[in-house]
């Protein structure tokens, strides 16, 4: 693999111990998106929660394509950086795609993917499309609305299954993430106009997981014909297509159990 200088400068945050496991947010978010998660992964894997190219505190990287095919191959060079050889994985929305990319290449132990894009039959959905072009595009909500409860119900339920359950600075601090994504319109064109493809020989545990109360991935974009057959595929009860906030416990659960497969 090319080196290209630029992966050690990927933001990320590592702790606990263990067997290593490697954590991708979604689009337009961070590694903050996992804060309510680590905790309960970290009591048994070394958790290294990465910010993807453009996102969050990582810089954009250039000559690549600003989709997960493009993020996989900065994402094996980061972690080659690190010392580690093929990991656990386990993504959030486009994180999860960006983690099936390299289990392709044998360069995964397990897959976890809650609640992926890029199982669609040709491309994104529009209401997807729409929705994530206004998170990023759209004038800020006034932090009163998303300090109440009912101010996260109403502006977040197409992202999160109980928007009520993010606490108030978090869903701030989320919004002002999506909005200063950098080469954001770039990447949604790249990623919503391509699709996941080339897994079916996949080797390794393949997991994936999508919330009863997903709202921003229709059931006709969850297609499994480019999954491997032996993939696992489960409900998460309560969740929308962030499940992170909305029950903690059970996406620990399920990104431990789909990834104790593959030790």
């Amino acid at each position: 693999m090319t080196d290209t200088g630029l992966a050690p400068a990927l933001a990320f945050d590592r702790t606990g111990e263990g067997e290593p496991l490697l954590l991708l947010h979604g689009t337009g978010s961070s590694r903050g998106v996992w804060k309510p998660v680590i905790p309960l992964l970290a009591r048994e894997r070394d958790v290294i929660a990465l910010d993807l190219p453009g996102h969050g505190d990582s810089p954009v990287v250039t000559g690549i394509e600003h989709s997960p095919s493009g993020y996989a191959p900065v994402v094996a060079e980061t972690l080659e950086h690190l010392g580690l050889g093929n990991v656990d994985i386990a993504g959030n929305s486009m994180g999860a795609w960006t983690g099936l990319e390299p289990a392709k290449l044998g360069r995964a132990r397990s897959v976890v993917a809650l609640g992926p894009a890029g199982l669609w039959p040709k491309h994104s959905p529009w209401s997807a499309r729409s929705t994530l072009w206004l998170l990023h595009h759209a004038p800020p909500a006034p932090p009163v609305l998303l300090r109440s409860p009912l101010g996260r119900k109403a502006l977040l339920s197409r992202i999160y299954g109980r928007p009520e359950r993010v606490p108030p600075e978090e869903a701030i601090e989320a919004a002002a993430v999506m909005r200063s994504t950098r080469g954001y319109g770039e990447h949604l064109r790249q990623t919503t106009r391509s699709r996941f493809t080339g897994g079916q020989d996949i080797d390794v545990p393949v997991t994936i997981a999508y919330g009863d109360r997903e709202r921003l991935v229709p059931k006709r974009a969850r297609g499994a014909d480019e999954l491997p057959a032996h993939t696992r595929w489960v409900t998460l009860p309560g969740c929308g297509h962030v499940p992170t906030w909305d029950d903690p416990e059970l996406v620990a659960k399920t990104v431990l159990e789909g990834t104790r497969a593959g030790q």
